[in-house]
Formats: structure tokens, C-alpha cells, sequence
């Protein structure tokens, strides 16, 4: 049975995503039949970062200024050092997460992927979790920061590290399943 058929994932990423979490949430997801397309500012291919070196290319399905949260169902932001810290230079990419938060739709995000919803301002009163470094900026954003493999609160599902992806994609299934949050707020 495919759990996620007929829904829509976007991955927003760009160079120095971390590999693992962009390849296996993704296969997770097609493994459960939802639709899966990487979203970057960038066109072409992106290059990975993997063992403190640049990886495999990955093509980019679109880019995000021409695409909107309403094109998809769900998002994902995987981490890495760099590839976070790229995005959140990039406003057409910050409004691309905000809306998904203003449409009540689930998002996940791993290891430094909440920099994102901090720049988009969207962790003021949720509880999340990430890696470690970036606890006092989630803190300082008004998320409450926890210390747990993985971590949901109204649709927003976070985890640690490339070490929680096991539980970090189960529980990225089941909120993208469920859709839509009523109680998720921007």
C-alpha cells in the first residue's frame, strides 16, 4: 500500500546539502509513492557534501522562483552546514518555506534545516529539536529546544542528525500522510 500516493513533496535544498539527508528521506518518500521534486535557487544539478567533501550531483526538477507552496503538499529541508546557510540568503527561497507554515502544510526538517524556519520565523512558541550548534538560535528564535532523536509538534517534524534519519523519515511519513495542520501556525 502506498502511503503517500498523490502527494506532492518539495525539497528545497542547494549546494552542500548533507548527502544522507536528502537521498534517503527522499527514497523513504518514493518508497511510499509520493510525487518528490528538489527545488533549488540553482538550475541544473546541485552538489552534495559528504564526509567533509563534495559529493554526488543531484538534478534540480525546478527552480523556486517558479514554483509556490500551493504546487506541493509538503517540504522537506535536509541540512548540511552550507546549504542552509546559502538558502537563507535567498528571500524568493525564505517566502518559498513561509508559505508552506501559512497553508498549514507539514514540513520536516533535519540537523541544520531549521535555520531555514528560523530566517522564515516560523519557530517563535514550537518545540523542536536540531543539531546541537544551532540550539541557542532556535532558542533565541522563541522555538523550545529539545534533545531527542526526533521531534513533532503541529506538522513540523525535526531531528538531530544523519544518525535520527530512521526515525526522522518514519515520522516524515506519517505527518506528510495526515496533510494539513489546522494548529500549525506561521
Amino acid at each position: 500500500m502506498s502511503l503517500l500516493k498523490d502527494v506532492r513533496v518539495a525539497i528545497l535544498a542547494t549546494n552542500g546539502f548533507e548527502e544522507s539527508e536528502l537521498v534517503e528521506p527522499k527514497r523513504a518518500l518514493e518508497k511510499e509513492g509520493a510525487e518528490v521534486f528538489v527545488i533549488s535557487p540553482e538550475n541544473d544539478h546541485i552538489k552534495g557534501w559528504k564526509d567533509g567533501n563534495w559529493s554526488d550531483k543531484i538534478k534540480v526538477d525546478s527552480q523556486v522562483d517558479q514554483v509556490s507552496a500551493k504546487d506541493f503538499d509538503a517540504l522537506l529541508l535536509p541540512g548540511g552546514v552550507i546549504n542552509p546557510d546559502l538558502l537563507r540568503r535567498d528571500l524568493t527561497s525564505v517566502d518559498f518555506v513561509r508559505s508552506f507554515f501559512e497553508d498549514h502544510k507539514p514540513v520536516a526538517a533535519i540537523c541544520h534545516g531549521p535555520q531555514m524556519l528560523i530566517e522564515a520565523e516560523v519557530t517563535t512558541g514550537r518545540t523542536m529539536t536540531s543539531f546541537a550548534s544551532i540550539r541557542k538560535d532556535l532558542e533565541n528564535s522563541g522555538a523550545n529546544w529539545v534533545d531527542e532523536e526526533v521531534v513533532v509538534d503541529s506538522g513540523l517534524v525535526t531531528s538531530r542528525s544523519p544518525k535520527d534519519l530512521p526515525a526522522f523519515n518514519k515520522k516524515m511519513v506519517e505527518e506528510f500522510r495526515e496533510g494539513k495542520h489546522a494548529g500549525q501556525t506561521a
